[in-house]
Protein backbone atom coordinates (compact mmCIF):
# COMPACT_ATOMS: atom_id res chain seq x y z
CA UNK A 1 0.00 0.00 0.00
CA UNK A 2 1.46 3.31 -1.06
CA UNK A 3 0.45 6.28 1.04
CA UNK A 4 1.17 9.77 -0.22
CA UNK A 5 3.51 11.54 2.16
CA UNK A 6 1.59 14.78 1.63
CA UNK A 7 -1.48 13.35 3.41
CA UNK A 8 0.63 12.31 6.40
CA UNK A 9 2.20 15.78 6.64
CA UNK A 10 -1.23 17.42 6.53
CA UNK A 11 -2.52 15.11 9.25
CA UNK A 12 0.55 15.82 11.38
CA UNK A 13 0.00 19.57 11.01
CA UNK A 14 -3.64 19.12 12.02
CA UNK A 15 -2.58 17.16 15.11
CA UNK A 16 0.06 19.78 16.00
CA UNK A 17 -2.58 22.49 15.59
CA UNK A 18 -4.97 20.64 17.89
CA UNK A 19 -2.21 20.25 20.46
CA UNK A 20 -1.46 23.96 20.18
CA UNK A 21 -5.13 24.77 20.73
CA UNK A 22 -5.18 22.46 23.75
CA UNK A 23 -2.19 24.39 25.17
CA UNK A 24 -3.75 27.86 24.76
CA UNK A 25 -5.99 27.85 27.86
CA UNK A 26 -2.89 27.38 30.04
CA UNK A 27 -1.86 30.94 29.17
CA UNK A 28 -4.89 32.45 30.93
CA UNK A 29 -6.20 29.75 33.29
CA UNK A 30 -3.87 29.03 36.21
CA UNK A 31 -5.32 25.62 37.14
CA UNK A 32 -5.73 24.38 33.58
CA UNK A 33 -2.77 22.00 33.79
CA UNK A 34 -4.47 20.29 36.76
CA UNK A 35 -7.53 19.46 34.64
CA UNK A 36 -7.80 16.14 32.77
CA UNK A 37 -7.07 17.80 29.41
CA UNK A 38 -4.26 19.82 30.96
CA UNK A 39 -2.63 16.65 32.25
CA UNK A 40 -2.64 15.24 28.72
CA UNK A 41 -1.06 18.49 27.51
CA UNK A 42 1.91 18.17 29.89
CA UNK A 43 2.57 14.47 29.24
CA UNK A 44 5.22 15.23 26.57
CA UNK A 45 7.05 17.52 28.99
CA UNK A 46 6.83 15.10 31.90
CA UNK A 47 8.08 12.22 29.77
CA UNK A 48 11.62 13.57 30.14
CA UNK A 49 11.57 12.31 33.73
CA UNK A 50 10.52 8.83 32.59
CA UNK A 51 13.33 8.73 30.04
CA UNK A 52 15.77 9.91 32.72
CA UNK A 53 14.52 7.18 35.08
CA UNK A 54 15.11 4.45 32.49
CA UNK A 55 18.71 5.57 32.17
CA UNK A 56 19.12 8.02 29.31
CA UNK A 57 21.86 10.40 30.50
CA UNK A 58 22.03 14.17 30.04
CA UNK A 59 18.32 14.90 29.95
CA UNK A 60 18.05 16.80 33.24
CA UNK A 61 20.14 19.57 34.74
CA UNK A 62 22.53 18.42 37.47
CA UNK A 63 21.87 14.87 36.26
CA UNK A 64 18.53 14.97 38.10
CA UNK A 65 20.00 15.91 41.51
CA UNK A 66 18.22 19.18 42.33
CA UNK A 67 17.41 18.69 46.00
CA UNK A 68 13.70 18.64 46.73
CA UNK A 69 12.69 20.24 43.44
CA UNK A 70 12.31 18.84 39.96
CA UNK A 71 15.25 19.52 37.69
CA UNK A 72 14.55 21.30 34.45
CA UNK A 73 15.47 19.59 31.18
CA UNK A 74 18.79 20.45 29.59
CA UNK A 75 18.97 21.69 26.01
CA UNK A 76 19.63 18.09 25.00
CA UNK A 77 16.59 17.07 27.08
CA UNK A 78 14.36 19.54 25.23
CA UNK A 79 15.65 18.39 21.86
CA UNK A 80 15.27 14.75 22.88
CA UNK A 81 11.65 15.01 24.05
CA UNK A 82 10.71 17.16 21.04
CA UNK A 83 12.23 14.57 18.70
CA UNK A 84 10.59 11.62 20.45
CA UNK A 85 7.15 13.20 20.51
CA UNK A 86 7.37 14.46 16.92
CA UNK A 87 8.23 10.91 15.85
CA UNK A 88 5.29 9.56 17.86
CA UNK A 89 3.06 12.21 16.30
CA UNK A 90 4.36 11.32 12.83
CA UNK A 91 3.46 7.66 13.45
CA UNK A 92 -0.03 8.55 14.68
CA UNK A 93 -0.54 10.86 11.68
CA UNK A 94 0.63 8.08 9.35
CA UNK A 95 -1.86 5.61 10.85
CA UNK A 96 -4.74 8.11 10.74
CA UNK A 97 -3.91 9.07 7.15
CA UNK A 98 -3.84 5.39 6.17
CA UNK A 99 -7.20 4.75 7.82
CA UNK A 100 -8.82 7.80 6.19
CA UNK A 101 -7.30 7.15 2.75
CA UNK A 102 -9.80 6.17 0.08
CA UNK A 103 -9.22 2.67 -1.28
CA UNK A 104 -7.08 2.71 -4.39
CA UNK A 105 -8.21 1.15 -7.62
CA UNK A 106 -7.64 -2.56 -7.78
CA UNK A 107 -8.29 -3.06 -4.04
CA UNK A 108 -11.65 -4.29 -2.91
Amino acid sequence: MSLPRNRTVKMMLVLLGLYGLACLPATVWDNYLDSPIGILVVVPYLSVYVFHAIGIPGLLQNNGACGWGWCAPTVFGWVFIATVWLLVLWGVARVIAAILAPPSEGES
